[in-house]
């Protein structure tokens, strides 16, 4: 039995077909992809980690964030491997394409772009509520600035991929800044009383005053343990325009992860320590509430306050940056329409910027609903998650002689631990929100009408992913032989 027994036929467009739709090679270097990896993630930082204390209270959000962060870390290793050995815009599409023939690799496509559609979308209506709170510009409706930020910053991103890095690197690097600036700020007023003062449920099981919601609030606190995490495993949809990418790849993912893992501990422990768990626990701006113990705004909170706001402008932009990468990839191979895979003359996936750009505000506008565009998007990447933790998995047993610049330290042991929290984690997205869960799972249903009926008879034989898998399934014929 070979590995992919569906061989898509030719693609129908010419010779050109994949000149017009390629990416602008050798762009970005491990330090731009490390600075990708915590944009992605760094919004997360500055708040919606913290209602997981409503859920869980500090020592339920505690173990939470440990468990996923072991997932992260777990999952980032494999996926280390997974790019060293298929350096493809695809990413975690392009992996599972690979492991798990063309429906796994289209099942997680769908869920990464779930994600990376849903998430921008959420983070702009953040963005306008921040503008408005910090009376910016005399705006009082939020439209005007979605509208400014997917304008805008798909705007750079049409202009090229190094200028959009490059932009993304240093709004980045003020939004770390900003958050060792506030732990320095905040720890001076450290309380460890502080951490464990929300009121206990007695009537949850296992109830005390570290877990006052019980046992069952870890498992509900996993999705907000993720918020320090979100996002980082899309560095590998910068493989076709990065230096190296089987050496580069994996080094900008584990650093990207180690800094990542640095920031979540510091910002949770300073938040909840400075002001309280029960405090902070519905604040929707939880550091500048850590510094202001009396209400009074002061010179460290404004500072704070800002730099949240360039933290929301750093993920906006890096998740719109991934989502056009994943339609990009999965398009270009056939899996949906091939016309959103075609590139500019700044090989730039215009379509691919534009149509999530204006689905995403178009969604913004109509619903001005974050919080659960951003549960639609963690059950989205939950799904991803556990589907290229497989992926790794299956490459190693079926595959054990494949070539691997990097090897995952712990090899299957690494991604089965991944796979088993990744599972969790989406079990735990309904206890959170199950309209979220069954927005997302409708979604899901329309995609795969569409594959199982249309689009998986008219993949694209060039498309790198494919060639892969058929280079796979030959290899595989010869040794049978």
């Amino acid at each position: 039995m070979s590995i992919d027994s569906t061989k898509p036929p030719a693609a129908p467009e010419g010779d050109d077909y994949l000149e017009r739709r390629s990416l602008r090679r050798g762009s970005a270097g491990w330090l731009l992809l490390t600075g990708l990896g915590v944009a992605y993630v760094v919004s997360g930082d500055y708040s919606g980690w913290n209602f997981g204390l409503a859920e869980g209270g500090f020592g339920g959000l505690a173990i939470a964030m440990v468990l996923m962060g072991l997932m992260y870390t777990c999952m980032v290793f494999a996926l280390a491997e997974l790019s060293s050995i298929l350096p493809t815009a695809g990413g975690g599409y392009g992996f599972a394409r690979r492991a798990l023939g063309p429906w796994g690799g289209f099942l997680t496509g769908t869920a990464i772009l779930i994600e990376y559609v849903l998430a921008p979308a959420a983070i702009s209506i953040f963005i306008g509520d921040y503008v408005e709170s910090l009376g910016l510009f005399g705006l009082t409706s939020g439209w005007p600035v979605y509208l400014a930020c997917f304008v805008i910053f798909i705007g750079i991103h049409l202009w090229g991929v190094g200028e959009a890095l490059r932009f993304s690197f240093v709004v980045t690097g003020i939004a770390v800044l900003a958050l060792l600036v506030f732990a320095v700020g905040a720890f001076p007023d450290f309380d460890a009383s502080n951490l464990d003062d929300i009121p206990v449920d007695e009537s949850a099981f296992g109830a005390s005053s570290w877990l006052p919601l019980g046992l069952l609030g870890i498992w509900a606190a996993f999705p907000f343990g993720m918020w320090f995490f979100l996002g980082v495993e899309g560095v590998p949809l910068a493989a076709e325009e990065t230096k190296d990418p089987a050496r580069t790849l994996p080094k900008a993912i584990r650093w990207s992860m180690a800094i990542l893992v640095f920031l979540a501990l510091i910002t949770f422990f300073a938040a909840a320590g400075a002001r309280g768990s029960d405090a902070i626990q519905g604040a929707g701006n939880p550091l500048v509430e850590a510094l202001q113990p009396d209400g009074e705004a002061t010179t460290l909170s404004r500072i704070v306050n800002y730099a949240g706001l360039a933290g929301l402008v750093a993920s906006f932009f890096s998740l719109i940056y991934a989502g056009s990468r994943q339609l990009f990839a999965l398009s270009r191979a056939g899996y949906l329409p091939r016309f959103l895979s075609l590139t500019s003359s700044r090989k730039a996936p215009y379509l691919g910027l534009l149509v999530p750009g204006a689905i995403g505000f178009a969604l913004a506008a109509a619903t001005g609903n974050g919080a659960r565009m951003l549960n639609v998007a963690v059950f989205g990447a939950t799904i991803s998650y556990a589907l290229m933790s497989l992926s790794h998995i299956v490459l190693r047993r079926r595959e054990p002689d494949l070539e691997r610049p990097y090897r995952t330290p712990g090899g299957v042991l690494t991604s089965s631990v991944a796979l088993v929290l990744a599972c969790s984690a989406l079990v735990a997205t309904f206890l959170v929100d199950v309209t979220a869960a069954v927005i997302a799972l409708a979604v899901y249903v329309v995609a795969v009408a569409y594959f199982g009926l249309y689009s998986r008879k008219h993949l694209v034989a060039k498309a790198p992913e494919e060639e892969f898998a058929a280079l796979a399934a030959a290899e595989a014929e010869l040794e049978r032989n």
